[in-house]
């Protein structure tokens, strides 16, 4: 049984779990204590123990977690299996090197078309996905509503663009603006912002730091 409410520790440390399982799987490892999950990736059994327990029991005393099993609930916890779709606003070069290089179905999302005001990207697919002009948006997700909406757009048009498409009815943004979004002005829909400069930075700090 789900608890009410999961932390959002868990819930991001949910993917490496997914990650990590799906390496042994290929590997052919079929079974795993959580001991042995745990040493692998950093973490402590208990750590691990609690974690799933939010979401039921996997395991089992004295065999340890089905590798396989333990994965595929993993990923229907994550919404994996749920056909998501998804339109990218932006197809320069951020956009479209998602659209080219990110393994969008291998983590249960299906792009749908992207959406760009530049005469020179709009009608020529990018990998297989059609390219289409902003102001045809509304128009296309009223036919073909999408889960998510990815934002590589210029900041100045970040919150416009989130706006369009909260009234289109997505659920998500994946917004890679470098913007922080309203999310009070977005109709319910949740936000996952991504700063590459954070993610720089802390590396910056960890390396600047006086040797132990």
């Amino acid at each position: 049984m789900r608890k009410e409410k999961i932390s959002s520790a868990v819930i991001r440390r949910l993917p490496r779990y997914y990650r990590h399982l799906d390496d042994l799987y290929r590997g052919g490892t079929v079974r795993i204590s959580s001991s042995a999950l745990a040493k692998s990736m950093g973490l402590t059994a208990s750590q691990i123990r609690q974690d799933l327990s939010c979401f039921g029991g996997f395991g089992q005393q004295g065999y340890g977690y089905n590798v396989e099993r333990l994965r595929g609930e993993v990923a229907e916890i994550l919404g994996m299996n749920r056909n998501h779709t998804l339109v990218i606003l932006g197809a320069g070069n951020l956009g479209r090197a998602l659209i080219e290089n990110f393994p969008f179905a291998a983590n249960g999302f299906r792009l749908v078309a992207a959406f760009d005001v530049n005469p020179e990207l709009v009608g020529a697919p990018l990998g297989g996905v059609p390219v289409l002009h902003m102001d045809e948006l509304e128009d296309f997700l009223a036919d073909c509503s999408a889960s998510v909406g990815v934002l590589t757009v210029p900041a100045r048009v970040a919150v416009e663009s989130a706006q369009r498409l909260a009234a289109c009815g997505v659920a998500g943004i994946w917004n890679f603006t470098n913007m922080e979004l309203p999310e009070s002005e977005l109709s319910g829909v949740r936000v996952e912002n991504v700063h590459f400069a954070d993610s720089l930075l802390t590396l910056s700090y960890m390396i600047s730091e006086e040797p132990v």
